[in-house]
């Protein structure tokens, strides 16, 4: 298989230093308590329809994001608060938009599945599966134009759709700068990963199309920064595409409407003790960062996204009549 070795590339964001990880923590942790609060909310009946969580995933969406810059573009799945908040998304817009206020990312039309932050480089987030492989390959043609990369992230399940291999091949073909993000949480939708995917694992696919890739532990936030890196200057430097395969968990069931029920109580508590928050607390620990640094942060993460919530629940609710399309603004 066409694949990078971490022991061989060392390639690192910000130099390796501790304090770009803290801001990276910070970033997860402001996603679970969000992810958290909407599940309050949801409980509450202040949001409606359904939401998928991305508790448990937040190294993913962090570690790529701590790889690109401001102009590069991202698109996200149904599960795709993390991702939003990730690139760059404010806390508030986007809790305003689940409650379908005015003051949401999007005017509060979007709801939970289909957020788009162009201002932030978010190009959407696709409730379809595999959607957002196909966004982000037209994304990365505009990319190779402008410099920019395009990343998109999915579920193991859309490994197994015509959108992964068709964009992939287009993908290399053109050499895009194109960064291809498998969130391999073990389950598509309600059905266990070795039930409908054959093979070892997703990141082999991509050697039938001459694209390298790399199956990382997708809950530890150094592991994805670093393999994110190294994708990213792959492609900024004209050499195509990346496939990135990222172990990890959802907490929660698919969406609001899976207790899941199919996962063993054993299987459940050995992925939560590996929580990719837990992880990195104690890593920053390690490196020399101190309780009293990182407990700062964490309470500066929770006033903000308070403060946040309560403005939103407190913004109006758009009006068809006067209220236009905002995302779409020049």
């Amino acid at each position: 298989m066409a694949r990078l070795q971490a022991a061989e590339q060392q390639d690192t964001v910000g130099g390796g230093e501790p304090a770009a990880y803290l801001d990276g923590y910070a970033r997860m942790l402001l996603i679970r308590q969000f992810e958290t609060a909407m599940h309050r909310l949801f409980l509450k009946g202040e949001i409606h329809g359904t939401t998928h969580l991305y508790a448990g995933q937040e190294a993913c969406a962090v570690g790529v994001c701590m790889a690109l810059g401001p102009d590069d573009y991202v698109a996200g799945t149904y599960r795709g608060h993390g991702h939003a908040l990730a690139k760059g998304t404010e806390p508030e817009p986007l809790a305003a938009e689940m409650l379908g206020r005015a003051t949401g990312v999007c005017g509060g039309r979007a709801g939970s599945m289909n957020v788009i932050d162009l201002e932030h480089g978010l190009v959407g987030c696709y409730g379809i599966v595999g959607g957002s492989i196909a966004a982000a390959l037209g994304a990365a043609i505009s990319g190779k134009r402008l410099g920019r990369v395009a990343a998109c992230f999915f579920g193991d399940g859309a490994a197994n759709q015509g959108y992964f291999h068709e964009c992939l091949n287009m993908a290399a073909i053109q050499r895009l700068p194109m960064v291809l993000v498998c969130e391999n949480n073990l389950y598509g939708e309600f059905t266990p990963l070795a039930a409908t995917t054959a093979g070892a694992d997703i990141g082999s696919r991509s050697a039938g199309y001459g694209v390298p890739a790399e199956v990382v532990d997708g809950n530890d936030l150094w592991a994805v920064a670093a393999a994110a890196a190294r994708a990213t200057a792959r492609a900024r430097s004209g050499e195509g595409p990346t496939l990135l395969e990222l172990k990890t968990y959802r907490h929660y069931g698919h969406s609001k409407s899976d207790p899941a029920p199919y996962r063993t109580k054993e299987e459940l508590d050995s992925w939560l003790a590996r929580d990719p928050l837990k992880l990195a607390r104690e890593r920053l620990l390690s490196e020399g960062l101190t309780e009293t640094q990182i407990v700062a942060v964490e309470d500066a993460v929770t006033a903000g996204l308070d403060q946040a919530i309560a403005n939103a629940l407190a913004a109006p609710y758009p009006d068809p009549a006067v209220d236009a399309a905002t995302e779409f603004a020049p």
